[in-house]
């Protein structure tokens, strides 16, 4: 391979890590997600600030992605059960759509919300007129992404799929973190 192809290669994937190193140790900008399914207390709209003092799983999928499917929700599913009556954890779905306007809307959402049994909230963010507003501002590079935030909104974990058990692990150190005061 001649010099030059190969350092356009490497700047380019060196772009492309900087690209989708998401958020991390940054504070979690709001949600930006305007339509809801089973949101808790009769409440009409969820933002991140609504979980201070919670350790959060934010997933983000598309209802088409091959890979939300076969790991992304099985591992959500997995971490849920896992912390199932903890109030220290916080779980949210959230469509990201950025391709495939058609079969990743909100009606699909709730299709996939009803198909894995999620009783968490689950949100639509992104059509073919107005991008996803919470893939830029976690700057994720596709689906599917998790996020978890910590007790004081600082985004701790922000890439593509992840293990169960290392979710489970991070989550429980990130309990065990006191909170900063405020």
């Amino acid at each position: 391979m001649p010099l030059t192809i190969m350092l356009a290669f490497l700047m380019l994937t060196t772009t492309l890590q900087e690209r989708y190193t998401g958020i991390l140790n940054q504070k979690a900008p709001s949600l930006g997600v305007s339509q809801w399914h089973h949101l808790p207390d009769g409440k009409t709209g969820l933002d991140i600030s609504d979980f201070k003092g919670k350790v959060v799983y934010l997933y983000c999928f598309q209802s088409w992605c091959p890979g939300c499917h076969s790991h992304g929700f099985p591992t959500l599913q997995k971490v849920m059960r896992h912390f199932e009556d903890d109030p220290e954890v916080a779980f949210v779905a959230v469509q990201t759509t950025f391709e495939g306007y058609s079969a990743n809307g909100f009606k699909q959402a709730k299709d996939v919300a009803k198909k894995y049994d999620l009783h968490i909230p689950v949100g639509q963010s992104g059509d073919r007129e107005s991008p996803s507003k919470l893939m830029r501002s976690y700057n994720t590079g596709g689906t599917p992404w998790t996020v978890l935030i910590d007790k004081d909104g600082i985004v701790r974990f922000n890439h593509y799929q992840v293990q169960p058990e290392d979710v489970i692990k991070m989550v429980e150190l990130l309990k065990q973190r006191p909170t900063q005061k405020s």
